[in-house]
């Protein structure tokens, strides 16, 4: 007779958190087929139906829905073992689930994979690009060891250790090179480009406009900084980005960059981890290499200098 298995609750866990057999299967990095194996083969070892089959989506049962809560709760408790092992093995090494925020990922992951091979050639960094939101909930699931993020998160069971602060610049387009500088006031009268919903950062650019909700005809929207940036070149808008995506974002682009008035508006990266890892120590360290490679001899300086 077939047993339970850590597999088993893995593969389940991951089909109840996306609610797809393919999505989940690409997440496990397995076939579909054998995905649904191993879930009628769980299935059958607790004798009673876990899920819902639809031609869309999967619906858990009564019993599939607490299974699921229990079998993250399981495995929360396997990685915080392998955890507490990898801490009492020495320097960090071995794989490192780490997530960063799309408005941060490309330009700091090179300079970060960089140091991290320099200084810890034991580590094996996997890098997960996704928002704040959904790395925080990876990231107390267990799913990630760290994440960086814009702070605050205010999450309790979660540190946060700042890296560094930087300034949000003004993108419009070449023609307005030499106009004056908008204030947050004026920007609040102006086409202004922002990250689709669910970034943080058009949050942050919302705040310092006092925008608490735009109006569509005021606000247009894209999936990506490097997509602002383009329509702003076009002449559709101006947009706000971070000091970092500066150098990588203007470079292909008939824009100007230009800094706004004190008080500029700012925002502060950190990484983030569970106050209850093992890890605690070691991610600690890391992430000065971390902040080194970002600002080399300087703490807490701008990312873009």
């Amino acid at each position: 007779m077939n047993r339970l298995t850590l597999k088993h609750l893995r593969y389940f866990e991951a089909l109840a958190r996306h609610g797809h057999f393919g999505r989940a299967a690409e997440a496990c990095a397995i076939s579909q087929p054998a995905l649904s194996l191993q879930i009628r083969e769980l299935e059958e070892i607790l004798g009673a139906p876990l899920a819902e089959r639809t031609a869309r989506r999967i619906r858990l049962t009564p019993l599939g829905a607490a299974f699921a809560r229990r079998a993250r709760a399981v495995l929360a408790d396997v990685h915080a073992l392998e955890d507490l092992a990898r801490a009492a093995a020495g320097p960090l090494s071995g794989p490192l689930q780490i997530g960063v925020i799309p408005t941060v990922a490309p330009y700091l992951l090179p300079r970060v994979i960089t140091a991290l091979a320099a200084h810890l050639p034991g580590l094996d960094p996997r890098p997960r690009e996704a928002v704040t939101e959904k790395l925080i909930e990876e990231l107390m699931d267990g799913r990630l060891d760290a994440a960086i993020v814009a702070l605050p998160v205010s999450e309790p069971t979660l540190h946060e250790q700042p890296l560094f602060s930087e300034e949000f610049v003004l993108v419009r387009p070449l023609a307005d090179a030499d106009r004056p500088v908008p204030s947050s006031d004026m920007l609040r009268e102006m086409r202004l480009l922002l990250l689709e919903e669910g970034h943080c950062f058009r949050d942050q650019a919302l705040a310092f406009c006092a925008m608490s909700a735009a109006r569509p005809r005021d606000v247009m929207e894209g999936t990506s900084l490097a997509t602002l940036v383009q329509m702003v070149g076009a002449g559709l808008g101006v947009t706000l980005i971070p000091e970092m995506a500066v150098g990588v974002e203007t470079r292909s682009a008939p824009v100007s960059v230009a800094r706004l008035a004190p008080p500029r508006p700012t925002r502060t990266i950190g990484m983030v981890w569970r106050n209850s890892s093992p890890l605690s120590e070691p991610l600690s360290r890391l992430s000065g290499v971390v902040r080194n490679a970002v600002c080399p001899g300087g703490e807490g300086q701008g990312a873009g200098a």
